[in-house]
């Protein structure tokens, strides 16, 4: 497999290190794609005249948007050296502040644990994803851990 430019070694990771990646304005093929995809049509997201009359007075993304948008912005934002194991799941997601179309986000990852697995051979890196709105506003927020494997020589 082909290693992408500027991959980093996990070793190489300093907690407390924070990286922040581009920008990306969300879509109305974005909100319609993803009604398609989850089968959620709830007229707060499919329905611009339902969701006038409501206190956020325009359409919003589905909260599960965000953790797969912020979850796919990590991909792409920390490119490793060493092979993923696996994703460890989400720990104390929030939801902050609704998504709209034409929103700009971007990702704050944050470097927050290293841990060596007792056999040596695997770490779990833990990391803090935000996910920032174009006013510096967080829209969702919460941990999501990579098991990696380690360089055994």
């Amino acid at each position: 497999m082909a290693m992408a430019a500027g991959a980093r070694s996990y070793e190489d990771l300093q907690v407390g290190e924070i990286l922040r990646g581009p920008g990306r304005t969300l879509t109305e093929t974005d909100l319609v794609t993803f009604c398609m995809l989850t089968g959620d049509w709830h007229a707060i997201h499919a329905d611009a005249e339902f969701a006038k009359g409501t206190k956020i007075g325009q359409r919003m993304f589905h909260g599960s948007f965000g953790i797969a948008l912020a979850i796919g912005m990590s991909a792409n934002l920390l490119t490793l050296r060493n092979p993923v194991i696996a994703a460890l799941g989400l720990r104390e997601w929030s939801f902050k502040a609704p998504l709209f179309i034409n929103d700009t986000v971007h990702l704050e990852l944050t470097i927050t644990d290293k841990k060596v697995t007792s056999d040596g051979r695997r770490a779990v890196l833990g990391r803090k994803l935000r996910l920032c709105k174009h006013d510096r506003s967080t829209a969702q927020e919460g941990s999501a851990d990579l098991m990696v494997a380690l360089d055994v020589a």
